[in-house]
């Protein structure tokens, strides 16, 4: 009776697993069965190419997606007309899943394997218009399965508009629209397929502007004082701080306004500057020397000088305890394999960035796990990641060896070459959220490595201050 007993239970205990199995394997299948569906809205972003604070299209396309699958939506959040959270659930844990939709400025394209422009005014070169797709997706994916197996829990979708230069993030994370938040996952679109611990640098991004005298730039050229001295003046100096900087710094500007006829002194202009280093101790020390740049040129030209922050973001903090799940879960979903027609299209593509054609094996493989990672750019998912435990990862949306905010990569993401790696990375998600939910010592873990990463003592200072969105910067 006794061993009956064992075996009863113990049958019991594997049909139990088989049917979470099944479940998660069924939550995978019904995305596949949506694929289409998602692709459709991706593109419809993908042509939209909204710029930062601009996305009201985009946004509102989201919201409907989510509200259509049953999501309470709360719209205009932190002061953000296109920011918006999305939830469904109630109770612990709080899983929090990012999407991004904004395009850059300047990159039409069409979804061609040559360059040309669709005649716009911005592109998605860095393919926000599947990230945001891929994570709707995946938390209707989550929240469908929560349903089914009787699951108590929160899935919430975080529609965070600007991320390319514009902080979106950071203004939701300095409402403590995160403070509840248990765990956040997030993607990215990239040129392979990877779930290593992610790194980013901090960053400091302004506009300073100079105030001149117009004049005559010949007949009366002593009447005038140019703003556009001052603005060179400051990169002139900028330029040579480079050499007293720690050597991992980058510092980035553009003339955004230099007058507008070279026989008129102009009276106003401006530029954008960005700095970056992976500690941001050190960025806002430099920013603040740049500061100091502005004010010696403007005193130097005899002109004015004011600046308005733009953005500011904190580096990355990797979570390991989180980064290994999402690894296993990609390397369960595999890369892509390229059709014959996409495969010609990713050819053309690779020969214009300099290869003889493209690499199929990584688009198919997953690169395997790190501890560590170089930084190279910025994201305001840093902000997010010293407030919450957050997970990352990224999917060949775009042919191999493909650099981000480039024509290619605007190109490849309006295909469905791009389409395929936002479902690698939908399901990606979708299994570690689902792994979360089953796994609540994982939350637990992530919490304390989180506390022990950032040390006892943080307190959380964003780096843009106290100034509202800046929801006029992309004007």
């Amino acid at each position: 009776m006794k061993i009956k007993i064992i075996f009863t239970g113990l049958l019991t205990f594997c049909l139990l697993s088989l049917n979470a199995q099944k479940s998660a394997e069924a939550a995978i299948k019904k995305l596949d069965s949506k694929k289409e569906t998602y692709g459709t809205i991706a593109q419809q972003i993908w042509e939209l190419a909204e710029m930062g604070y601009q996305e009201k299209k985009s946004s509102a396309l989201l919201q409907k997606t989510l509200k259509d699958a049953e999501f309470t939506i709360k719209a205009g959040v932190a002061g953000i007309p296109t920011a918006f959270i999305a939830e469904y659930g109630s109770g612990t844990p709080i899983i929090a899943v990012l999407g991004e939709f904004d395009a850059l400025p300047g990159l039409s394209q069409e979804a061609v394997a040559e360059k040309k422009s669709a005649g716009k005014s911005a592109g998605h070169a860095c393919g926000h218009h599947l990230f945001g797709t891929a994570s709707a997706a995946a938390a209707i994916a989550v929240k469908d399965w929560m349903v089914a197996n009787k699951t108590k829990g929160t899935i919430r979708f975080y529609g965070t508009p600007a991320e390319e230069g514009g902080s979106g993030k950071v203004y939701m994370v300095r409402e403590g629209l995160f403070d509840d938040v248990d765990v956040a996952l997030h993607w990215h679109p990239g040129a392979q397929n990877a779930a290593s611990a992610g790194a980013a640098l901090a960053n400091k991004s302004a506009k300073f502007r100079f105030y001149g005298v117009s004049a005559h730039a010949a007949g009366s050229p002593e009447k005038g004082r140019s703003a556009l001295d001052g603005v060179e003046a400051m990169n002139a100096m900028v330029n040579m701080m480079r050499e007293h900087v720690d050597e991992k710094a980058r510092i980035h500007y553009v003339i955004t306004d230099g007058g507008k006829a070279p026989n008129v002194v102009p009276d106003f202009a401006e530029v954008y500057y960005y700095a970056r280093h992976n500690s941001r101790e050190i960025v806002i020390d430099i920013f603040d020397r740049m500061v100091k740049a502005a004010e010696g040129a403007a005193l130097g030209t005899g002109t004015t000088m004011k600046y308005e922050m733009i953005g500011g973001t904190h580096e990355l903090l990797p979570n390991l305890t989180l980064q290994k799940v999402m690894h296993h879960n990609l390397a369960k979903i595999g890369g892509i394999t390229y059709s014959p027609e996409e495969k010609a299209f990713a050819d053309k593509i690779a020969k214009t960035l300099g290869y003889q054609e493209a690499d199929l094996k990584t688009a198919k493989n997953v690169q395997p796990y790190k501890t560590e990672a170089k930084a190279y750019g910025s994201t305001d998912v840093g902000d997010v990641s010293f407030m919450v435990p957050t997970a990352g990862m990224g999917t060949a949306t775009w042919v191999p060896g493909t650099p981000a905010h480039s024509w290619q990569a605007v190109a490849a993401g309006g295909t469905s070459i791009g389409k395929k790696g936002m479902m690698v990375a939908a399901k990606t998600l979708t299994l570690t959220a689902i792994d979360l939910f089953k796994n609540k010592d994982l939350v637990s873990k992530a919490k304390a490595e989180l506390t022990e990463r950032r040390g006892k003592d943080f307190k959380y200072i964003p780096l843009l201050g106290d100034r509202d969105p800046a929801l006029d910067y992309r004007n």
